[in-house]
């Protein structure tokens, strides 16, 4: 039987290189930017080739939300390392923030959609919530509770980074100093939780 012949313009990409050239276009240009065409463009490939290696659009979109998030939690995961209490949860917002900062249009679609089917969206949000559960013990916080620190922690910090991304801190103010009162705030919020919460 013969080897079918794999394309030139195919060799010259991959599914990494695929989702790298999405994630460029995203933090460029933002989300309504990430089309096949655009990809197959910058790869300098026709748009047909893309299909070799992604299940279309929206199987790259998956794709790239995956990078995504795989990114965000080993980013918060170096953080939490070898730190506890408000120590590990400073860090880990300065590089939830920071990602948001360094990386707006992956952070926009890593929060697009569920995707709750997909196993490597669950694996990959899985190590994030032990991330946070992890830092969350440090408060003492553990089961329901630490659940619902979970959501109150990340409407926090995704408040501030989706506000800030979007020019709502308009007034001439240290944004890193909001940003810490922040901190303050949650780190003081978790406590609360913690003493409220049964032993």
């Amino acid at each position: 039987m013969r080897t079918q012949r794999v394309p030139r313009a195919d060799a010259r990409i991959t599914r990494q290189r695929l989702v790298e050239t999405a994630v460029a276009l995203l933090d460029e240009h933002g989300p309504d930017a990430l089309t096949l065409t655009a990809v197959a463009s910058a790869l300098g490939v026709r748009t047909p080739s893309l299909y070799h290696h992604v299940d279309g659009l929206d199987g790259l979109r998956l794709d790239v939300r995956v990078h995504g998030i795989e990114r965000l939690g080993d980013a918060l995961q170096r953080a939490a390392t070898g730190r506890s209490g408000r120590d590990a949860l400073a860090a880990v917002a300065r590089a939830y923030v920071g990602f948001g900062r360094h990386q707006p249009g992956l952070y926009a679609l890593t929060l697009a959609g569920s995707d709750d089917g997909d196993e490597r969206v669950r694996a990959a949000a899985g190590r994030v919530l032990d991330t946070v559960l992890a830092v969350l013990r440090g408060y003492g916080l553990e089961g329901e509770a630490a659940l619902h620190a979970t959501r109150f922690v990340r409407s926090a910090l995704h408040g501030f980074t989706a506000l800030e991304r979007a020019g709502g801190f308009a007034l001439p103010l240290d944004r890193d100093a909001s940003f810490y009162h922040l901190v303050d705030a949650v780190d003081a919020g978790l406590e609360r939780l913690a003493a409220a919460s049964p032993s």
